[in-house]
């Protein structure tokens, strides 16, 4: 059960709308996430999706295979976002100094834009163990949570076990976005073709 918590940075907007944040290290972003975006907004009239990229990720910078610094997966988010006019590439967490955290991101976003309706993008996979994220219930009282279920994610049965879990013993607002896989986007690619930051 979550308890009652504080609210606690910016993206450039008009006040009183409904904000999809699709959150990830991006490293680098896929055509999954801009589906996955899209689908999202269509699905719940969305004024506009953030595509916003980690700063430290504490979950994954300890991989022996280090994610590449977050200036260069902001621009390949930038690049990604630029052919659709409601998606917004944001800065917010990479400007940020610590750990990235999601529930301290949501916190900060809902004390600054208190008059916006957030909604949250996960993944399946993200539904199954958000439990073991920083302040899980912070994240829940501050969002309404959109997790994409893809053919060939986490089995359907176990997903959606996972959604009735989080709605009932933490009155957790999730609906459902079915998903399909992935590509790199045109523009993703060449940028890394070009940079060479795979090599």
């Amino acid at each position: 059960m979550c308890m009652d918590s504080e609210m606690t940075n910016s993206y450039d907007h008009k006040p009183g709308k409904k904000i999809g944040i699709l959150g990830g290290t991006f490293d680098p972003i896929h055509t999954a996430h801009l589906i996955i975006a899209e689908a999202a907004r269509d699905a719940f009239s969305l004024d506009e999706v953030l595509l916003m990229p980690s700063g430290h990720s504490y979950l994954k910078d300890d991989r022996a295979q280090k994610v590449l610094p977050p200036e260069i997966r902001f621009e390949m988010a930038r690049l990604a976002a630029e052919d659709n006019p409601h998606f917004t590439a944001s800065d917010f967490e990479i400007l940020r100094e610590g750990n990235t955290y999601t529930s301290e991101t949501l916190r900060a976003l809902r004390e600054l834009h208190p008059e916006d309706r957030l909604y949250f993008i996960v993944g399946a996979d993200s539904v199954r163990s958000i439990l073991t994220w920083k302040d899980p219930c912070v994240i829940f009282e501050n969002c309404t949570l959109l997790a994409a279920i893809r053919e060939d994610g986490v089995p359907t049965e176990e997903f959606l076990k996972a959604v009735d879990s989080l709605r009932s013993d933490y009155a957790a607002d999730i609906h459902i976005l079915e998903i399909i896989h992935y590509l790199v986007p045109e523009k993703v690619e060449r940028y890394i073709i070009e940079t060479g930051i795979y090599r």
